[in-house]
């Protein structure tokens, strides 16, 4: 068995080159694929990541964790990883400045680099026993109906044919998968584009979404002295491109808009993006499925991209997993493109009209005026802070009316016993929840014990969860369920999302 080194001195398995049998291949090891292969392991399904870099990226290309991943990677226990991460309580929209806090443990956003969140993701998936294969080029794939077969080639030129019940692209908006399978990825052409490096040795000023006459620069240094510069020019039309952009071009074009000479600094590196918005028509053909940016394009304003990608993954993980072993009720994996293909229907959406008044020109002046007068209303500002920070998904679940049911469950403090814990350590097993509240929940058939917790708890006061005597929640944190202590609706909602007894 070949192996690759690992900057921190540990392996990466770039695995046999015989045919291999698992139960699920996840194409791409970015944030995106870890998280789901973690999500899988954690439940016990052999996952195979398929990764064709031979070596984590250098470059940090998304840094922003929203309140809502943030909440779910505590419930996965891994917040302690990301160490002191740098929280930001002011956000923006369309280059607008917008206060992101609200009521939860993580308001505002996080400023953590995607190499740290990787390496957390690839740690916690490697340590549950995921197999990561990298340096291998994805050159085919087949439903075969029962099946999915890949077939890779590796560094060494060796080829491998992998198999397994189900196949998931998390390859990027560039993905192989996509193209081999020919998916539908209707939407709207790059009409605009932003440039950007990251440069050491620059001084110059820190700027955020400064508008000057010519265009847009953005300017922020971090703690190592690396300055990210982005700059898009008004009017500018992209270009097509089969590579990054050289460094003179964005030089250029940052003297241009802002006067400056940035052209002695050293690049560490340079890429661009546009406001191409596009979303596959299904995010599951048969049994290939799609998640994160090969899902769904769109400019990554304010980090919601990676955010909408991780939540994808935490939405199907416990879904996949269970038609696996043979639990999941009718049409449960079908639910992962009938709930996540609307959330990300409405990102695009907010993104787009970010986008037109992020880099549009002058005619954009007027609407930027008459949004930033609307976000000094609260109701405005907390309407578009819940939207970016994710806390505003609320799922169609069915049952009986409840303000909880099908929105997250809410983060509050417990007592269990003589423990005092949070709503996210109760999820921390990966399993369905069913919490009373003050006394114990109605009963379940016993049958549905091992993917149930029940727990009785008391909250403390002023909870968000007071006046609700018992919730059912879903593994990924979502509500199914809450009622009294009658349980009326509790069997079907269990059942729905849990299977039969």
């Amino acid at each position: 068995m070949a192996a690759a080194p690992h900057p921190d001195g540990r392996t990466r398995r770039t695995g046999p080159t015989e045919t291999a049998a698992t139960q699920v291949i996840v194409v791409g090891a970015g944030p995106v694929g870890l998280l789901l292969a973690g999500e899988l392991a954690l439940r016990g399904v052999q996952v195979t990541i398929v990764e064709q870099r031979h070596a984590p990226a250098a470059q940090s290309r998304a840094s922003t964790l929203h309140a809502r991943t943030m909440e779910l990677l505590d419930s996965r226990g891994l917040l302690p990883d990301l160490g002191r991460a740098p929280r930001e309580p002011r956000g923006h929209f369309g280059g607008i400045p917008l206060d992101l806090t609200l009521p939860g443990p993580y308001p505002g956003q996080w400023k953590v680099p995607q190499t740290k969140t990787e390496a957390i993701l690839e740690e916690w998936a490697l340590g549950l026993g995921a197999d990561l294969r990298c340096g291998h080029t994805l050159h085919a794939v087949a439903d075969r109906g029962t099946h999915v077969e890949a077939a890779a080639t590796s560094r060494h030129g060796d080829r491998v044919t992998l198999r397994a019940p189900y196949l998931v692209a998390c390859d990027g908006q560039d993905s192989t998968v996509r193209r081999l399978t020919g998916a539908g990825f209707p939407g709207t052409a790059a009409t605009r584009e932003l440039l950007r490096a990251d440069v050491d040795g620059l001084d110059i000023p820190d700027r955020r979404f400064e508008r000057l006459p010519g265009g847009l620069a953005v300017a922020a240094r971090n703690p190592a002295g690396t300055t990210r510069v982005m700059v898009h020019e008004f009017g500018a039309k992209p270009r097509e491109r089969t590579a990054a952009p050289r460094f003179d071009e964005i030089a250029d074009a940052w003297k241009r808009v802002t006067g400056e000479d940035i052209s002695g600094g050293t690049p560490l590196w340079v890429n661009h993006f546009d406001d191409a918005n596009r979303r596959l028509t299904h995010y599951r053909h048969g049994r290939i499925l799609f998640a994160g940016d090969a899902a769904h394009r769109q400019m990554p304003i304010g980090g919601q991209a990676l955010n909408l990608g991780l939540q994808d993954a935490y939405n199907l993980g416990w879904k996949l997993a269970a038609d696996l072993d043979g639990t999941a009720p009718a049409g449960l994996l079908d639910t992962y493109h009938s709930e996540r293909a609307a959330v990300g229907a409405a990102v695009l959406g907010n993104i787009r009209a970010q986008a037109q008044l992020l880099l549009g020109g002058p005619e954009a002046e007027p609407l930027r005026t008459v949004l930033a007068e609307l976000v000094a209303h609260d109701d405005v500002r907390t309407h578009l802070a819940r939207m970016i920070s994710g806390l505003d998904i609320r799922y169609d679940v069915g049952g009986p009316e409840h303000p909880l049911r099908g929105t997250r469950l809410p983060h509050t403090r417990l007592r269990v016993g003589e423990i005092v814990c949070s709503t996210a350590e109760l999820l921390r097993s990966g399993r369905g929840l069913l919490l009373g509240l003050g006394s114990p929940p109605p009963p379940l058939d016993p049958a549905r014990a091992g993917r149930i917790d029940t727990v009785t708890a008391h909250t403390e006061l002023g909870s968000p969860l007071a006046g609700t005597p018992a919730v059912l929640v879903r593994p990924d944190g979502y509500v199914a369920w809450a009622g009294g202590p009658g349980g009326d609706g509790l069997a079907r909602a269990a059942g729905r999302w849990f299977g039969s007894a």
